[in-house]
């Protein structure tokens, strides 16, 4: 099956039998089979197993659970001026604008959103203002270097 023998051909004399040697392959034919049979044994298992177990829930009249609230978002233009959505804030209206904000729900998301072009100081001020307000959760949102934008709503009029 898997040896055979080469002989030489010639006379009959004993030394044309070195000539001769077992072939010596593997046969992975085998090794194949097995592996396509595991492959479709988890083909079919996996799906099985993340069904989890099926149950008939109750019914109830409770109120559904809110869904997470759109985040707020403040943004700093090329000038360094702040926009609350698409509202200018000035030096004096920003932390009672913020605190009004973080009074009602100080659970909030806070996204920042700052120019390019703007120094860095400018942006941690803001930052440090809405962190004074009592927002808790501050973000900032920076455009992903393929140009696409992340997943935060577009709110002021400001270039990208």
């Amino acid at each position: 099956m898997g040896m055979g023998s080469v002989r030489a051909s010639g006379g009959g004399d004993d030394e044309d039998d070195l000539d001769s040697a077992p072939m010596s392959e593997i046969n992975v034919t085998p090794m194949v089979d097995v592996m396509l049979v595991l492959l479709i044994i988890f083909m079919v298992a996996a799906p099985l197993m993340t069904t989890g177990v099926p149950v008939q829930l109750p019914k109830t009249t409770a109120a559904k659970v809110a869904q997470a609230k759109k985040p707020l978002e403040i943004s700093i233009d090329k000038e360094g001026k702040p926009f609350l959505a698409k509202d200018e804030l000035t030096a004096e209206t920003i932390m009672p604008r913020l605190k009004a904000l973080a009074a009602e729900d100080p659970s909030q998301v806070m996204l920042v959103r700052g120019d390019k072009d703007v120094p860095y100081g400018k942006i941690m001020e803001v930052m440090g203002l809405v962190g004074q307000a009592g927002f808790t959760k501050v973000s900032l949102i920076a455009q992903s270097p393929g140009g696409a934008l992340p997943a935060a709503p577009a709110a002021s009029g400001a270039t990208r």
